[in-house]
């Protein structure tokens, strides 16, 4: 996923396709900071100075950078470092300052302070993606300037393992965080989770200064209560909760509240509300896709007891289709966003069968972004950015996935059915091959 969301459309250079370096061109440095102020996808930025093949490459580009973009980091009461850096390679201490030693041909007037530096200069060297064949010399080298670090270190500090209140479908820190860089959400934003579970996402919202609130229709979570998912642990404890979480990491002061209610009937006012929306909804592997209906609404489906005698008031739980979910879901977003707002969230697909025509639509949002993380070889799901451009009207006509594109969501469990079915088919593959070969 490309950190520069927001920026006008920077040039992208690899030395390969499956390089881990990218070359941006047409970004500010002060661009280039608040990009790595958010991003928890980059580890480090740098203003390139030079790059080569080879190291005898590398000279000659770097002699031919222009010095006056050189000399302000170069002077005599400035002092620096040179760092090296290898990707799928470790070298010895001995190797990285034969290495240093060799770049004597740059003019460096200041003084080397090793604690802190004014200016870090970093020699990169990609010796490929494959552990297993990693060549002598590397495949390219790069030499810059070191601007800024990415957020990487949230995903360990955020990490779920260590998280408070944890539930089965946990989101995954670096994925929340991407998800709230998606929506770009800021300082005194309101960001809603329509399907919040245990709060992953609202962790992630409250970390840029947001408030935060979610719905949830499964009442144990909301209120922290019943069987607890961590190993070793049968029940939940006391505390363990969506406001205990935000508490851990500082920021319990932008917590709103989390309620139990149904996404099929929201519980919101008329007119704009939020500035984000950001869920993950339920895809039927690991939580069900449940609502809440009536006696009437399942006679039909269901046979009623024998004592029923007519309409209850008790609600009972129903299926709840995806191709509904994501109906209901971009409909509330197009209601109760702000113009500019955001929709962020997952959208489970089938490979097999997938084409951009399967995601839903909406007059009043624009799609932004659609980017793939890979389950397995045969499903996916796609983490789907759409911006809010207009206010709804009574003419707007929502996709209502009903056609043949939109066969993994049409029926209860549609889409479980076919992961289960690929699942299936795969073991059985495995099985007469291993079979073939004995």
């Amino acid at each position: 996923m490309c950190p520069c969301i927001g920026y006008s459309n920077p040039k992208i250079c690899y030395s390969s396709p499956q390089s881990p370096f990218w070359r941006l061109n047409g970004l500010s440095e002060e661009d280039v900071n608040s990009i790595m102020a958010r991003t928890v996808c980059a580890k480090s930025a740098f203003e390139l100075w030079g790059h080569g093949r080879t190291h005898i490459e590398l000279r000659t580009s770097l002699l031919k950078y222009p010095t006056e973009n050189m000399s302000p980091f170069l002077q005599k009461d400035s002092t620096y470092k040179i760092n090296v850096y290898t990707f799928n390679k470790t070298l010895e201490f001995e190797d990285r300052i034969k290495k240093i030693d060799a770049m004597e041909y740059l003019s460096f007037e200041g003084r080397v302070n090793l604690r802190n530096p004014k200016h870090i200069f970093c020699l990169l060297e990609d010796y490929g993606t494959d552990p297993n064949d990693i060549p002598d010399e590397p495949l390219y080298i790069y030499f810059g300037r070191w601007i800024a670090d990415g957020q990487r270190e949230l995903i360990r500090s955020h990490s779920v393992k260590n998280r408070h209140f944890i539930g089965n479908t946990s989101m995954d820190a670096g994925l929340s965080f991407i998800m709230a860089n998606h929506a770009r959400v800021k300082a005194y934003d309101l960001v809603y989770d329509p399907f919040v579970g245990t709060g992953s996402l609202l962790v992630a919202c409250s970390h840029f200064g947001a408030y935060v609130c979610g719905t949830d229709i499964d009442y144990n979570t909301i209120h922290g209560i019943g069987k607890a998912s961590r190993k070793n642990q049968k029940w939940r404890g006391p505390d363990e909760n969506i406001r205990a979480n935000l508490r851990q990491y500082g920021s319990e002061k932008l917590y709103v509240d989390v309620l139990v209610s149904d996404a099929s009937k929201p519980i919101w006012r008329d007119g704009v509300l939020f500035d984000a929306i950001i869920t993950d909804p339920p895809y039927g592997i690991r939580e069900s896709t449940r609502r809440t209906g009536s006696q009437k609404e399942c006679v039909n489906s269901v046979k009623p007891s024998e004592d029923y005698v007519g309409d209850s008031h008790v609600p009972v739980s129903m299926a709840y289709h995806l191709s509904d979910i994501f109906t209901d879901l971009l409909n509330f977003s197009a209601h109760h966003l702000v113009i500019g707002g955001r929709l962020v969230y997952w959208l489970p697909i089938y490979r097999p069968e997938y084409c951009e025509e399967m995601v839903p639509l909406n007059a009043c949002l624009r799609l932004v972004s659609n980017c793939e993380q890979t389950l397995s070889s045969h499903t996916s799901r796609r983490l789907i950015t759409m911006e809010k451009i207009k206010e709804p009207e009574e003419t707007d006509a929502l996709a209502h996935l009903s056609d043949l594109h939109f066969s993994p969501y049409q029926g209860h469990n549609a889409f479980r059915e076919k992961y289960f079915s690929g699942e299936s088919f795969t073991i059985l593959h495995i099985q007469i091959e291993s079979t073939q070969e004995h």
